[in-house]
């Protein structure tokens, strides 16, 4: 039997299966009511294959003598095999050692019923069903049994490992490149200079995860490092910071000064929140514009609202555009700076933190409007 005979086998064995429980469900209000069948040949096996190899479960196809017939990439990730390693058709043992998936293996070979098996596969918990078919023919389907929460906080300690191996490299990097600075002329000083610019927007991704991750793995409302704060004077400083940048496009910050009294929060990570947010207005506002900023009382919470006068944001912007690294259409940015790609992820983590919650939505009279929501409740 061949592997699209396998296919066709495997997906009219699950629509049977369907359909069994839906007449079974039905048949007992329904008893004479036919049921829809599938026509010969409703199965296009390309697109079976596709569908298999894009499944966020394991599948894992041998043949009658043991060899591998199909494999997708999600059994390669969990089984940890190199894609650039053709394994079709060779036989399972010599691309596997474990002992309980060919155990269970041999069970369902034997019994012809499904048999389940679990292991650690490099410290990640494993689970399979080998499934019997016609002619000796077998599936296996693999999954991981890590909660969705453990492999993202595994994601997010590996994300912040690389973060901390590369902080020194990227400093002896630099170093280096402000001798050659020093030691190279003419054209070659633009090259050094092109270099110096990406080692520095690499140090401000490093940074940015770094600080990220710091946030991740702090307590909510961790109140430790808590002081009395003044939003409006948050506002001053962060803008100071950006005033250069703000001044060569003949940008201005129009602050209401209508002071809400003062807060209790981290100074020092609600002034990034704050940077971030300007930095991000100032990044999208038109020459010659205004970035008006406005801090009041929203019943329970404390907003402070930030809206620049640029082109606005997309559906897919403002449904993704607090996710790490996201970057919307650059043909609505102003400037030509770019960022890390994470300054509003940690805008986000930072309101979380101080209990609080980040929004984005467009402005009926154009433009963004940026609103981070701080609750009176635990300020005041």
């Amino acid at each position: 039997m061949e592997i699209p005979a396998v296919l066709a086998f495997v997906a009219g064995a699950t629509l049977t299966l369907v359909l069994q429980r839906r007449i079974r469900s039905r048949s007992r209000s329904r008893k004479d009511e036919d049921c829809p069948g599938f026509p010969p040949g409703a199965v296009n096996t390309p697109q079976l294959l596709a569908w298999i190899d894009a499944a966020t479960q394991g599948w894992l196809i041998l043949a009658p003598d043991l060899s591998i017939a199909y494999i997708n990439a999600r059994a390669e990730r969990l089984l940890h095999i190199s894609r650039n390693l053709l394994v079709r058709g060779m036989p399972l043992e010599e691309v596997l050692s474990i002992p309980q998936l060919e155990e269970a293996i041999i069970s369902t070979r034997h019994q012809q019923r499904p048999q389940r098996s679990e292991w650690e596969q490099l410290g990640e918990p494993l689970e399979a069903f080998v499934l019997p078919g016609s002619d000796e023919w077998l599936l296996v389907l693999i999954q991981s049994r890590q909660s969705l929460e453990a492999q993202q906080q595994q994601q997010e300690r590996w994300v912040s490992d690389v973060a901390h191996e590369l902080k020194t490299p990227l400093t002896a990097l630099m170093l280096v490149s402000d001798r050659l600075e020093t030691a190279v002329e003419g054209k070659d000083t633009v090259l050094v200079q092109r270099l110096q610019r990406e080692l520095r927007r690499l140090q401000l991704m490093v940074e940015d995860l770094l600080e990220l991750s710091r946030l991740e793995n702090s307590l909510p409302q961790e109140s430790g490092s808590y002081t009395a704060i003044s939003l409006e004077d948050l506002v001053d400083s962060a803008w100071s910071s950006i005033r250069p940048l703000a001044e060569e496009r003949e940008v201005q910050l129009d602050l209401d000064r209508s002071e809400p009294g003062p807060m209790m929060g981290d100074q020092r990570r609600l002034h990034r929140a704050v940077l971030n947010l300007l930095d991000n207005a100032l990044r999208y506002s038109p020459e010659g514009s205004t970035v008006e900023v406005t801090v009041m009382p929203s019943g329970g919470w404390w907003l402070l609202s930030i809206r620049d006068h640029g082109p606005g944001l997309s559906e897919s912007d403002l449904g993704n555009m607090f996710q790490r690294f996201y970057r919307g259409d650059p043909s609505r940015a102003r400037s030509a700076r770019s960022g890390s790609g994470l300054g509003l992820a940690i805008v986000q983590q930072i309101a979380v933190n101080h209990g609080g919650r980040v929004e984005a939505r467009n402005h009926p009279n154009g433009g963004t409007c940026m609103e981070l929501l701080l609750p009176k409740s635990f300020l005041t």
